[in-house]
């Protein structure tokens, strides 16, 4: 009997990682009907990872009310896994789907997120692993660490809760306070970029303007995050701006090192881990794996390379299905990737082939499997 891993991104725009796993699944048991089909879903730390997480390895959603980026009411969430791994995304109480028109990433905060996590510390969670991706904010974390009991004060003293752009006000930080079920709990940001959080390439520079930041307000952002590092620089003893991943979620990636001693990782390191992917791997026949588009960016830990590189090593062949393929893509043939197809079967532009990709999908692999079916007799 054929196992075989399932183990693909979502397609932005088109398909959830959900999605691809049960077209995958159909087509694969229409050849082999014994086969048995590992469905794992993968999520790069944005919106949908919580329900990527339930969906590979079990577990619940748990209700919490909590500050959105605006600081209004709403109805967040965490994921509680079997093994008491809590799952926070992010998105789920400061991303960019919930300020709507509202884009502002001077004044958003991570408030919510803090109330999350201490909804989920507070609840018995042995780890927590929180996703960075899709924020409507720029705050370096500090919302989330005043949640979570750190007190931030103005050179007058006087208390406050920092935004992207009042960190320049900045005089103090107090993590005296912080949530003393912290200690305890071994805490992972998942990330699926490697910027550091200031410069040309940080936080502010790179992704202020898809949160609404003109081109006025981004050398603000930018030189506010720089003045959160050093204020934290000298309170540490040590400076985390250049870590990789610092920029991630408006510097949130900077925030949960700084104030939390949190480690980052690459999203699709973190989805492997926690789902026993090494495990999962023992006696497979074949991997697949794919997201939208892949090109020479791919190679830079994201789900395709993390997902070769483990299967590799084990020795099980992998299979990638993509949307689209650009340049550099070949790259990943050295990183254990077996073959790599295009489902875009008609050679169309993207707004078009978004339309028909579960389709071609389903036709691409049923060809792919067949064909396998025929040379493994």
């Amino acid at each position: 009997m054929r196992k075989i891993i399932l183990a693909p991104d979502s397609f932005k725009g088109t398909m959830s990682s959900q999605e691809i796993c049960d077209i995958l699944a159909q087509e694969i048991k229409r050849v082999w009907p014994q086969a048995q089909v590992v469905s794992l879903p993968v999520a790069d730390g944005g919106e949908g990872s919580v329900d990527a997480f339930l969906a590979a390895v079990g577990g619940e959603k748990v209700a919490v009310p909590c500050k959105g980026p605006h600081w209004e009411d709403i109805h967040g969430f965490y994921g509680l896994l079997p093994d008491g791994t809590a799952v926070v995304e992010m998105a789920a109480a400061a991303g960019l789907p919930l300020v709507g028109q509202r884009l502002r990433p001077d004044q958003t905060t991570t408030y919510g997120v803090g109330q999350l996590v201490r909804a989920a510390v507070c609840g018995g969670a042995r780890r927590l692993v929180v996703g960075l991706g899709g924020s409507a904010t720029n705050d370096g974390g500090a919302g989330m660490a005043a949640a979570l009991g750190v007190r931030f004060f103005r050179v007058d003293g006087e208390p406050y809760i920092p935004t992207g752009g009042t960190l320049d006000q900045l005089a103090r930080v107090d993590r005296s306070g912080l949530e003393p079920a912290l200690a305890s709990v071994e805490l992972t940001a998942m990330c699926d970029i490697d910027n550091p959080l200031c410069g040309p390439t940080g936080a502010s520079e790179v992704f202020g303007p898809q949160k609404g930041a003109g081109p006025d307000m981004v050398p603000v952002l930018d030189r506010n995050l720089g003045h959160l590092a050093d204020i934290m620089a000298e309170d540490l003893g040590r400076d985390l701006r250049d870590m990789p991943g610092a920029g991630a979620a408006g510097g949130l990636g900077f925030g949960v090192a700084a104030f939390f001693g949190g480690r980052l990782q690459m999203g699709i390191e973190t989805v492997l881990d926690v789902a026993g992917f090494d495990h999962l791997l023992q006696g497979a026949w074949l991997v697949i794996t794919g997201e939208g588009c892949i090109d020479g960016q791919s190679l830079r830990g994201k789900v395709v390379s993390g997902v070769a590189r483990r299967a590799k090593a084990a020795d099980v062949p992998t299979i990638a299905m993509v949307g689209d393929i650009g340049e550099g893509a070949g790259g990943l043939y050295e990183q254990g990737v077996t073959g790599i197809f295009s489902i875009n079967r008609v050679a169309i532009p993207f707004s078009q082939a978004r339309t028909r990709s579960r389709e071609d999908l389903r036709a691409a692999s049923a060809d792919l499997f067949r064909l396998l079916a025929r040379m493994s007799r």
